[in-house]
């Protein structure tokens, strides 16, 4: 038996985009400034723990 779905939201395919665009933006950089950009990402999308 086959079950198909109709997905709204293709997660591979989400995350092969963002792979390229993040490829391209490095490609133009230096290897400081690569270090940079990753280490302002960190600060920015921490992910803090909760008390609960």
């Amino acid at each position: 038996m086959k079950t198909t779905t109709d997905k709204k939201f293709d997660a591979v395919q989400y995350m092969r985009e963002q792979r390229q665009k993040l490829s391209v933006k490095l490609a133009q950089m230096s290897k400081e400034e690569i270090i940079a950009y990753f280490k302002e990402k960190k600060l920015e999308n921490s992910v803090k723990p909760s008390g609960v």
